[in-house]
């Protein structure tokens, strides 16, 4: 990517981990060298969430050797979405880099996937390049994402840099980490791509499970309905309940026409005009419900977008 480079920010590289005990000390002193060569200031935050194993001591092992090292912990497992924004509260950087803690990406890969956002990028994903045991669910995934969302990324499910501003412009829900380019792509982010190296996990077990496929699936059609059909969510659900009048009304007249001029009584008929007419008016209120939802979410946004200006008029200030 050409551009000129300007690193002058903080970066903060946010891991949560969950039962990597063998994993801590590897992944500090591989951090440390990437540190000391980087072309910017940055720290290691550790977020423990809720590990069963000895993952939290050597955190704090690591913290004693390591001065760039801060961290915090949950009592019990809440979940990576929650877990990176504890990171996210506790960080002090300009730029926040998403990464696990099973060093299957290596943390000298992380000025690469700095470097867009000191080109002037405001999110920088990565692109995993080498052997996935996950290849094909992941594949399927990214292809219908790309299809749905209309981004132009290959993977949306790698690590990830990106400016602290996106984080208070989104609202994360459980698990939407996930959708966390799709979301600032959204909100008029720039978003670029960035290949980088995936290597086999040396010690501990995946977290993956097949029941992330279907919950995956779910989250996808809710972010591609919030981002959408809920900006305007009476437009849609009134034109297909105006559809469902229609068609009621269209069946009720074949009703009437074949009893008093055919002489044909349609019990049938009458109880598709009924289901049509319920289902119209349902879709209705729905939308009506929808509406006033929509309409305190927007508000909720407004004063999120008002208290993040304050707070950046006032560390300008400072």
């Amino acid at each position: 990517m050409a551009g000129e480079r300007n690193y002058n920010f903080f970066v903060s590289t946010v891991i949560p981990a969950l039962n990597e005990e063998g994993n801590i000390e590897e992944l500090c002193q591989l951090y440390d060298e990437m540190a000391k060569a980087a072309p910017f200031k940055t720290e290691l935050v550790f977020v423990d969430d809720g590990s069963t194993d000895d993952t939290l001591e050597k955190i704090k092992q690591a913290a004693e050797k390591y001065d760039f090292i801060r961290y915090a912990s949950h009592q019990r497992n809440r979940g990576l979405t929650e877990a990176l924004q504890t990171g996210f509260a506790i960080a002090r950087g300009d730029v926040y880099v998403f990464y696990p803690a099973d060093l299957q990406y290596l943390p000298e890969d992380i000025p690469r996937l700095v470097e867009p956002i000191a080109e002037g990028a405001d999110l920088s994903t990565g692109w995993k390049q080498g052997r996935y045991r996950k290849w094909f669910v992941s594949g399927i995934y990214n292809w219908i994402s790309r299809k749905i969302f209309g981004l132009k990324v290959h993977d949306l499910n790698a690590v990830k840099a990106f400016r602290k501003e996106i984080v208070r412009h989104i609202f994360l829900r459980r698990d939407w980490h996930r959708y966390l380019v799709v979301l600032a792509a959204n909100e008029g982010f720039k978003v670029e791509e960035v290949p980088v190296r995936l290597y086999e996990r040396r010690w501990g077990t995946t977290k993956f499970s097949v029941w992330r496929i279907p919950i995956g699936v779910l989250d996808m059609l809710a972010v591609k309905f919030q981002i959408t059909f809920l900006k305007k969510p009476l437009l849609f659900f009134g034109l297909i309940g105006c559809t469902c009048f229609g068609l009621g009304f269209l069946v009720g007249l074949w009703a009437i026409y074949l009893k008093y001029w055919l002489g044909e009584t349609q019990l049938p008929l009458l109880y598709l005009v009924i289901l049509l007419v319920g289902l119209g008016f349902g879709l209705f209120l729905m939308g009506f419900m929808a509406e006033g939802q929509t309409a305190i979410k927007e508000e909720v946004g407004d004063l999120r977008r008002k208290l993040n200006r304050l707070l950046e008029d006032k560390s300008q200030e400072s």
